[in-house]
């Protein structure tokens, strides 16, 4: 089984555990998931099956949207809430008007330094198994970018807020709320946390595993009708038909002459170096994606 299907990750479940459970469902070992989320986290967790196996980088790299809850006033150790509290403040004096302004500072491209209680490696380990032996090593900054961030409730009385984020690939919102209450002075840890999207993926699209297996015990149909095709993650892009000429080269993963490719929507005015298009086989199937380099087409990935 080729393609990709929207799990809901539940809380309490590791992203190895999804894929794990996933085998055993779809009896296929050639499952692969597209970007871990926290046990605690739940929500949308693309995972790609045979030869969508391919794209899971891809996706990887894809923005995604989360919805979290923020705790005011506390510092932990892992920046949420299921951690050891290190420190509380007052929250007392924060008003909504120096919420807002100090979190909208957050919103375009800056440097994030990566949280102890995570499964980047240091000369070979991860993180969270130096935290977890006491240990704390640096840790360079990464670039990251914030497209959206905007709060959807505020309970000051409570010390919560409530925030959507739309964001780039490394970014953690651990440690985005342990920023925010950091420059508040007050501290923040991260309470609970959804992703609502990753790429064209959505959470009201998104299964359950135990949906999953109910459509997978029904009919190989009611399952197929999960399942999306590599090539509907890339709605933006071109689309082409190899000529008959250019058949075999498609077929060896060669480079594409220009007049190789018939084009299936309108036809460019100008295709420009670097652009990626998707391309297709005689019969109209789905073969790969090319990169344009001015003069031809060279392959970026074979599906």
């Amino acid at each position: 089984m080729d393609g990709i299907i929207n799990v809901y990750k539940e809380p309490g479940y590791t992203s190895f555990d999804v894929v794990a459970k996933l085998r055993g469902i779809l009896h296929q070992k050639k499952i692969g998931h597209t970007g871990t989320l926290d046990p605690d986290a739940e929500g949308v967790l693309p995972v790609c099956l045979g030869k969508a196996t391919k794209v899971c980088e891809l996706l990887t790299n894809q923005d995604k949207t989360y919805r979290a809850v923020c705790r005011l006033g506390v510092e932990t150790d892992t920046q949420d809430m299921s951690g050891t509290v290190l420190c509380q403040y007052d929250t007392g004096n924060i008003t909504e008007e120096q919420l807002r302004s100090t979190v909208a500072q957050f919103i375009g491209d800056s440097q994030q330094i990566p949280p102890m209680y995570s499964a980047l490696k240091v000369d070979g380990r991860k993180l969270y198994e130096l935290a977890r032996e006491g240990k704390t090593v640096e840790r360079k900054p990464r670039h990251i970018h914030i497209s959206q961030l905007e709060l959807s409730e505020i309970h000051l009385s409570e010390g919560t807020f409530e925030m959507e984020v739309t964001c780039s690939k490394g970014t953690y919102i651990r440690t985005l709320c342990h920023d925010i209450g950091k420059a508040l002075g007050i501290g923040a840890a991260m309470e609970h946390l959804t992703r609502t999207r990753v790429a064209v993926f959505h959470m009201e699209d998104a299964l359950t595993l135990s949906e999953i297996a109910s459509r997978a015990e029904t009919s190989e149909d009611a399952l197929a009708t999960v399942i999306w095709q590599v090539d509907s993650l890339f709605p933006h892009l071109r689309r082409g038909q190899v000529t008959d000429r250019a058949a075999a080269l498609l077929a060896n993963g060669n480079r594409l002459p220009q007049d190789g490719i018939q084009w299936m929507t309108d036809q460019p005015e100008k295709t420009t170096c670097g652009e990626k298009i998707l391309v297709y086989d005689a019969q109209g199937q789905f073969k790969a994606m090319y990169e344009y380099t001015g003069r031809d087409y060279k392959v970026t990935k074979m599906f």
